[in-house]
């Protein structure tokens, strides 16, 4: 667990993948911060755009596209005023990204295409609406079920 001096920003979490972290350990380490340590600081683990590597590949691509699309559904999701910076058309894709196993399957793209959040297939990412699932909230709510039955 990360200390509550330091926050792992999505600024912070892409240049990780692009020093090539594992993307789905840093955004697990952001996902951390914006649902459990720190969620009194939310606009500061968006704030700071993302910067793009001089030798933008594929991969570094396709997670920029990912990381701001991230920030703008969190954005809505969640109350907080979204960063300019999300808008910027260099993370927009030009070819459709699924991102899932079995995405070859046309059933599996299928429900992709029609379960993926729209600031995600704006930018040609088709990754289901699961992604971010807040382990805390899924508690609470089962806590609550539990109390009213």
């Amino acid at each position: 667990m990360k200390s509550s001096d330091h926050l792992q920003t999505m600024a912070i979490t892409y240049q990780e993948i692009c020093q090539g972290e594992t993307p789905w350990v840093s955004l697990g380490n952001f996902m951390n911060a914006w649902f459990g340590y720190a969620t009194d600081k939310r606009l500061q683990l968006v704030t700071d755009p993302i910067s793009l590597p001089a030798s933008l590949n594929i991969d570094t691509q396709r997670w920029a596209a990912f990381c701001a699309a991230s920030v703008e559904w969190l954005s809505e999701r969640y109350g907080i005023l979204c960063p300019t910076w999300v808008h910027n058309p260099s993370y927009n894709l030009t070819e459709p990204w699924f991102d899932s196993p079995g995405a070859y399957k046309p059933e599996v793209r299928a429900r992709l295409i029609q379960k993926t959040p729209e600031p995600f297939t704006r930018r040609n990412i088709f990754c289901g609406n699961r992604m971010f699932a807040n382990k805390y909230e899924l508690v609470e709510q089962l806590r609550l079920r539990r109390r009213s039955a």
